[in-house]
């Protein structure tokens, strides 16, 4: 479900989907992908949001319908293995791709703050 309540009060703030995804600490498309309804925006994210826009979370939260992953259970399964209950998970391709871009990004802030270390104990 497209939030366009939130789309609305972030464009009258004259905030970017990019500026947001900064206060997430999070990259663009993760935020868009929240603005889609293809995932849930946790309580926190929508304190967070709120705050950032300056406005009531009640002004800008609408339900989320997003199906965020599927449980599969197969104990049918006729294969030789010993263990009772497995559970497969069938996680979307966009969430995986969600989590990598989120990763890569937490690597480049982890050089960054590497490099910030360097030249901090250079000038000691």
């Amino acid at each position: 479900m497209i939030k366009n309540r939130l789309i609305k009060a972030r464009k009258a703030k004259e905030q970017t989907q990019e500026s947001m995804a900064k206060i997430l600490h999070m990259t663009q498309s993760q935020y868009q992908r929240r603005e889609k309804g293809e995932i849930k925006i946790s309580d926190e994210e929508w304190e967070r949001i709120a705050k950032a826009l300056d406005t009531p979370v009640e002004d800008i939260k609408e339900d989320d319908q997003a199906n965020i992953h599927q449980v599969n259970n197969y104990d049918n399964y006729s294969g030789n293995y010993s263990a009772s209950n497995n559970y497969f998970y069938n996680i979307p391709d966009f969430l995986l791709q969600n989590q990598q871009e989120y990763i890569n990004l937490l690597k480049q802030e982890i050089e960054e703050l590497k490099e910030r270390i360097k030249i901090l104990e250079q000038n000691n």
